[in-house]
């Protein structure tokens, strides 16, 4: 794991982030994880890593009323990896203590050949 910013928010906290072998590894070992798309529905509806819900990064602060235990390992990943990494700042600055960006976001999962629902 290794951290980095978000070159349009320098004033946020550093994001950890994980390679997509790691989160394919969460999901056959069935850990107990959430994983969070914050692309477009219309992004979304073309194809997501199984298991995962789509809540847009504008819309982000809902994650509130869907995951109320900010201890859980979450994971975010968009379609490159800069949506997320706003996404897991902005969770981090709403008392989120286990939620990671997934680098380089569906394009390190397609290109790893991980299935898409």
């Amino acid at each position: 794991m290794y951290y980095s910013n978000y070159m349009f928010d320098f004033l946020s906290p550093k994001v950890p982030q994980v390679e997509a072998t790691v989160v394919k590894k969460a999901i056959d070992t069935k850990e107990d994880i959430s994983i969070i798309d914050v692309r477009t529905p219309q992004e979304f509806s073309k194809g997501n890593i199984p298991g995962s819900i789509n809540i847009p990064v504008e819309q982000i602060e809902k994650v509130e009323s869907i995951f109320t235990d900010k201890s859980k390992r979450i994971y975010v990943y968009c379609l490159s990896g800069s949506r997320s990494v706003y996404a897991v700042s902005s969770m981090m600055k709403l008392e989120y203590s286990n939620v990671l960006d997934m680098k380089s976001g569906l394009l390190a999962w397609r290109s790893s050949g991980y299935p898409l629902t």
